[in-house]
Formats: C-alpha cells, structure tokens, sequence
C-alpha cells in the first residue's frame, strides 16, 4: 500500500490522499488504533463502506467446537476465536435524506492521516450528496493510552454550497453483520451474532448495551456520552434496541456554520462481575473521560508517546520508507501491548480477528524483545499473563504424560486451540521461547521481585518439563525426539537444533534462577539433585551437525532428505501450504521461516562465524519466506555474516509486510511481530546488538557489532538497560554510544570492552565486512533488492 498512489511516504505518520476501494479492507488494518485492552479497526466513521467492521476487546472471546475426522486422546476439544464486540466507532450522517455513503453522489476529497507522536487517527472528506449539496467532514478518533477503558471521536460537518438540514446518528452496535469466511485457514474462524443482549438504555445524551457471550459466558459492556455544538435550533433524541443504542442530533446547518460532536466511550467486560457491575464500570470510564475532557485526552495521549520516542525511537537516513515504516511499526507494536495488562498480546494485535486473535510463541520471541530494551514497564504484565496460565500449562503437560507444565502453541485464555497436533502440541519450544523472554526481561531490568516470584515459577515448571521430554541415550547425550521446530514445513523431528539449544538455554537459567533464590526454589520442591539434572542434560544435549557438508542440521537427518523441487515450482504456487500437501513438505529439505537461522540468532554463542556463515548459505537456499516471521531473522543473520546488501532487502521485506501488503491478508490484521521484527533488522541486524544474560544475576552485557548497507547513511537509536537509557548512532565508519541517563554502563563493540558514562560518549570506528560469496535462495524467492529495485519476479526463469 505505501507504494499506492493514495499514500504518502512521511517519518511521522501514515497518510491516505484519497479513498481507494479496492485497499478499503487493507486500509482499515494500517489505520487501526488501539492500546492492548481495546482495538478499533480503521473503519469510516459512518461505517460503510467497510472490509472488515472491527472493534475488540483483548480477551472477549467466544467458544467453538473443534471438529475431527478422527477423534484422539489429548486433542483440544474446543476452539477460542476473538470476536467484534460492541461498534462504538459509528457516526452515521444524513444530508437532508441523503445517507453519506461514500460509494455514491462524489466525493471531491479524502484524506486520512494516522499520527505516530499524537496517536490520533485524523480525517477530511468532502462529499456532494445525489441531490448535489456538498459538505465538508472533519474527524478526530482516538484510543486512549492512560485511560484503559476510553475511546474518543471529534466528529464536525459543516455545508459548503447551500444550506442543508443534517442529522448525525451517533450509535453504539452489537452483532454487526461481518463478511464470511473466506476458506484460507490463516482468517479466523466465522461467529455470528455472538452476543445475547442484557441490558440497553438510551437517555439525553446517554447509551448503554450490555450483552453476555452466548458460549463463553463473558459479559461485555458499551457506554457513551456525548457534547454536542451546534447553531440555535439544534436538537437530538436518543433511542435502544437490544442492539443499538443511538444519539440523533439535527440541524439546519447555513455555509459557515457547523455541527460538531464529542463522543466519549468507555468499554468493559467480566467472566465474574454482575451486570450492575459491569454497567456501572462502563459508565465510570465514559464519566471520567467526559470530565478529562477531548483537549485533556489529546494532551496525555500526546504526554504518553513522547515518553515512548524518547526511548523508543529509531532513526533512519537515506531510506525515507524504512523510516516510515519503523515508526508505523514501533507505534503499532506499542498499541498492542501498552495497556493489555495482564492479557496475552496476539498476533494481530487488535487490529483484526486473523489467526481468531490468538497470542503464539512469536510474542516471546519477537515482540517481547523490543519491548524489553524499550518499553519494559509493558514487558512483566505480559509474562505474568503467561503465568497466570500456569496451571492450565500444568494440567496440560499432566494430560501429555510430561513433568513441569506445556504452554499451549496457539490460546486466548491459556488452553490449547490448535486442532492439528504435529504444528500444535508438538511444537514444545514455545515454553523454552517464554522461560528465555523471562530470562532476558530480569536480566534487561533487574526486576528481583518479578524473578523471586513469576520469573523463577515459569523457568522452574518449563524445565521440569523439558527433563521429563527428553532422554539420555546410552552415550549419554540427551535427545528431544518428536517435536516441531518453527520451521512448519517440518515436523515429529529428532532433536530439532532450535528446540534443543533453547531448551538448554532455559535449563541452565532455571537452575541459576533456582540458586540464586533458594528458599522459593525449596517451596517449589526443587533440590541440589534436580538442578544438577537439568545442568547435566544442557550440558549433552545433542547438537546435530553434518561433518560432511560442514554444516548444523536443522535437525537430526535433515540435511538427508530429498530437496524440494523449487525449479518445477512456480510463483503462483506460494505459499506451499495452499498448494501442497503437508505429507510431502515434511519429507523434503524446505523451509517456511527461519528455524535453523533463528537458533543462531538467538544462541549465537553456540556457533564460530565460520559455521554462521556456513550455516546462513546452506539454509538460505532452502528458505521460501512463507512466513512473515522469517525475513527479520534472515536479515539479523546476513547482516552478521556479511551480506548487507541482502539484510537490506530482507529489512525492507519486514518492514513493509503490511504497508505493501506482501502476505496478500493485512485486510484480516497486521503482522505484530513482523512490525518488531523492523526493530529487529535495524537494531539487531544493521545495529548488531546482541545481549549476554550472566547467570549470577548480574548485567551479563549488551554488545553491538553495526554495519550499514552503502544505501542507509545513519542509523540512531535508543535502548534500555537496568535503568540506564544508551544511545547508539551509527553514521559513515564510526559508531557513537551516548549514556543518556544512568551509571557507566560496560558494552561491548565489535568485541572490543567500553565502559560509557553521561559526562563521556565513547566513538569507535567500524571494521571492514568480510567478503564471501553471496547465498543464492529458491527460484522466484529472491527479496526485492532495495537498491537495483529488482524483485524475484524480475528473474529470467519467473
């Protein structure tokens, strides 16, 4: 989309020139606003025409049955799906008896602009109704970041060619009618009218619905209020029905004059509290966000983000689209976490109902990390969502037969959705990717208390679980058999190399966590002989590796098997999953995303920057992105091995996943973890950051080894470490690092010691890149190369 002729390229914000139907659905995603707890869609104001109508509360959920063929012990019986609740958004409008549809009478401009420093998603329209009377729309929509439950519209009309009579309906609606299924297993699962009516009210400037979850028995509330301006005349009436409850003002309105409406809605929901309380919740937060008033809003909307640039922010010269697009990402990826407070941040964020609004491993191993270096208030609350889930993790390992406890792959709630068992349950390093999020979260902050209690449960519980998965075979070396890596073209493998050295990552920690605080450790009846098991097994566990070929394998025997035929593969056939059976992608050398390359940036120290390299060319080959998680990895990788001209072009893929629409279903969400996987690329690829946990609790360091593309002539940015704010700018040959605020900070500069204080920034210059041969990958799946402009459709053979 951001290279459609309706949009424009800026650093500050996203802006839309003119409305285009025909990425209506896409548009609704990129504009979307929320704060964790809520999330509105980037609909009209008026509601049609729309995509996809979205308005979601984080956790609001609906439940559904998980149909088999053939039914087996174990299997998740029950599906979750999030669901469109109440529509707070819809401002309807009347030109004397003509309704503002924009798909008729014409409409002479529009223009939509998303603010990243104000967080207000603002639009004009200029709109001639059939009967040739022309007004002017100017609203304002905002999701606010300090109060949880509030939402705002500024919503004005004013004549441009006659005077004209209007009426604005402003509405609350439940159950809205959505588009169906579209049969691609990635969108989510169709729930229609999930919602029972309980309660609806409509009085002077009032409105109020209340509805339960038919299945999942959760009672969800709307409330709104309004102020209203207009010219001497003005009226309004309200009006409910079990689900709408609806505010009209009508005016007769002269050129010059105008009618403006501030609607202020508040949003709550219980699986406990009493419809009272429910309803007396939603009214509360509407009554105080009335009393902070529009102008108090923007103003601590505006407060809270700068706080969030100041430390958050990523500077980028000489890509004006890879600066956009890090902005758009890093705002988004906050949107979806900020207020979530203790609730799982999923996939898609609030931004749509892709995936049926599940949270996966990536948070962990995507999200989590950006937030932890820049926002890591919003880091803990996340993690202690995942412990919160615990026992259902518990109960669900006792059902598998295993010790300690088996997060689900794919949840809202904690309990396993994912009907297909070999890329669900048996994808086991979900738990290591959370015990290590909370590794690097106490390590990045210091959080003692987070550690003595959370922290150490969830490294405690997955460790128990990986001892009892695994086993020592008579040499004692100790495998993980039949597990899936991230790799989903694989499956039921031996020792998958991600798996296991995240697994040992995650032994080690718990068994230094454990010591570090052991009288918790005695009250979760751990002992001297059961640390000294999980040392033992991180200490031989198998590492598969090909002596032959000089490389890993992505796991055991892997580099054995038939590779997939990509020359008798054409373009129109990716993704694989839609076009080939899973029987006969697991039998070959092919890769969806990252698997291999991802444990090398994760683990880096497990591996020479020989078998980097050699490790990077081998799997480049084979990987065929199908994936929006794997670009960012393999752009972190080429940068460490070398290539930057190919980090580039995978960093432009990441980063412009949504605003280009490259997975072809932004209109179902945006990929969050893609957008972090920007800040990935930037700071961990270009910027070569890499943190080095130290088992005793203390700062085990942060190191950075930048190298920029010919293209990009700075990059800047900012982390946070233990309460010191380090600022890195790296421009031309030389990297600078600024202590901003905090104690001497020691870091590590392409290996070379520093120590860093406020009064003394240190500069250093860059090495050269070593020069290697440069990694071919499959047929019609090169990136786009940011610099010639040639994409893989531009090879002779696609």
């Amino acid at each position: 989309m951001i290279t459609h002729s309706s949009y424009v390229v800026e650093p500050w914000c996203l802006r839309e020139t003119e409305l285009s139907l025909d990425v209506l659905a896409q548009s609704e995603s990129v504009f979307a606003l929320a704060n964790g707890h809520i999330g509105w869609r980037g609909n009209l104001d008026e509601g049609e025409p729309h995509g996809l109508p979205g308005a979601y509360l984080n956790g609001v959920h609906e439940l559904h049955p998980l149909p088999y063929a053939e039914a087996g012990y174990g299997y998740p019986e029950s599906g979750q799906t999030l669901i469109n609740v109440t529509d707070g958004k819809i401002i309807r409008l009347l030109v004397d008896d003509h309704l503002c549809d924009l798909r008729y009478g014409e409409l002479t401009a529009h223009e939509r602009v998303l603010d990243f420093r104000t967080g207000v998603l603002s639009r004009t329209a200029e709109w001639t109704s059939p009967a040739g009377h022309a007004v002017r729309i100017t609203s304002h929509r905002m999701v606010s970041f300090t109060q949880r439950a509030v939402a705002a519209i500024s919503y004005e009309v004013e004549p441009l060619n006659a005077r004209i009579t209007v009426a604005v309906q402003s509405e609350l609606v439940a159950n809205e009618q959505m588009p169906h299924d579209t049969g691609d297993p990635r969108v989510a699962a169709a729930v229609d009218c999930p919602l029972a009516p309980e309660e609806d009210f409509a009085q002077d400037t009032r409105l109020r619905l209340v509805h339960s979850t038919r299945n999942s028995g959760l009672r969800v509330g709307a409330a709104a209020d309004h102020i209203v301006e207009g010219p001497e005349g003005t009226a309004w009436s309200s009006e409910s029905e079990p689900d709408v409850s609806r505010l009209t003002v009508t005016a007769a309105l002269a050129p010059g004059e105008r009618l403006r409406l501030v609607k202020f809605i508040g949003y709550g929901w219980s699986a406990q509290r009493s419809l009272p309380a429910v309803h007396d919740q939603v009214d509360g937060a509407v009554a105080a966000a009335r009393s902070t008033g529009w102008e108090g809003l923007l103003a601590e909307q505006q407060a809270y983000l700068e706080r969030f640039w100041s430390c958050a922010d990523v500077e980028v010269e000489g890509d004006a689209q890879i600066q956009q697009a890090v902005r758009f990402g890093l705002f988004h990826v906050l949107q979806a976490a900020a207020r979530g407070e203790e609730r799982a941040i999923p996939a898609k964020g609030l931004t749509g109902t892709g995936y049926d609004g599940h949270t996966f491993w990536d948070v962990e191993s995507f999200v989590l990390p950006l937030l932890t270096f820049t926002a890591p208030d919003v880091v803990a609350p996340a993690l202690r969502w995942r412990h919160a889930t615990l026992p259902a993790a518990r109960d669900r390992a006792r059902q598998l037969g295993l010790a300690g406890a088996a997060f689900p792959w794919r949840t809202i709630t904690g309990a396993e959705c994912s009907a297909y068992w070999p890329a669900g349950t048996a994808a086991f390093h979900v738990n290591a990717d959370i015990a290590v999020a909370a590794e690097r979260y106490v390590d990045a902050t210091g959080d003692e208390t987070f550690e003595r209690g959370p922290g150490l449960e969830l490294l405690v519980h997955t460790a128990r679980l990986w001892h009892s998965l695994g086993h020592h075979d008579p040499e004692g070396v100790f495998h993980i058999d039949g597990v899936t890596g991230p790799d989903e073209y694989s499956a039921i493998a031996r020792d998958n190399l991600y798996t296991n050295l995240m697994a040992r990552r995650n032994l080690m920690a718990a068994a230094a966590t454990a010591a570090r605080h052991a009288d918790r450790a005695e009250e979760l009846g751990v002992d001297d002989e059961e640390t000294a098991a999980w040392r033992d097994a991180a200490a031989r566990i198998a590492v598969p590796y090909n002596e032959a070929l000089g490389v890993h394998e992505q796991s055991a025997g892997f580099t054995r098997f038939q590779r997939w035929d990509f020359d008798a593969t054409s373009p129109e056939q990716y993704p694989l999953l839609l076009h080939f059976p899973y029987f006969d992608l697991y039998r070959k050398q092919v890769v969806k995303q990252a698997d291999l390359v991802l444990a090398m940036m994760t683990c880096g120290d497990c591996f020479t920057a020989e078998e980097k390299a050699r490790n990077f060319a081998y799997y480049e080959a084979l990987t065929v992105r199908d994936s929006s998680l794997s670009a960012c990895c393999q752009a972190v990788m080429a940068a460490e091995t070398g290539h930057l001209r190919l980090a580039y072009a995978y960093l432009g893929e990441a980063a412009l996943m949504d605003l280009e629409n490259l997975e072809h279903n932004t209109r179902d969400g945006l990929h969050i973890a893609s957008l972090a996987g920007t800040w990935l690329a930037l700071v961990a690829g270009l910027g070569g950051m890499r943190h080095f946990g130290g088992e005793d609790g203390s700062l085990g360091g942060i190191g950075f080894a930048p190298r920029l593309p010919e293209v990009i002539s700075r990059l800047k940015f900012t982390v946070l470490v233990r309460g010191r704010r380090l600022q890195v700018d790296v421009s031309g040959s030389t990297a600078r690092y600024t202590l901003v605020e905090g104690d001497p900070l020691r870091i590590m500069h392409h290996g070379e010691p520093l120590t860093v204080t406020v009064s003394e920034p240190v500069e250093r210059p860059l090495p050269p890149v070593p020069v290697l041969p440069e990694p071919q990958q499959p047929r019609c799946r090169r990136p786009a190369d940011r610099v010639s402009g040639a994409t893989a459709e531009d090879e002779p053979v696609c």
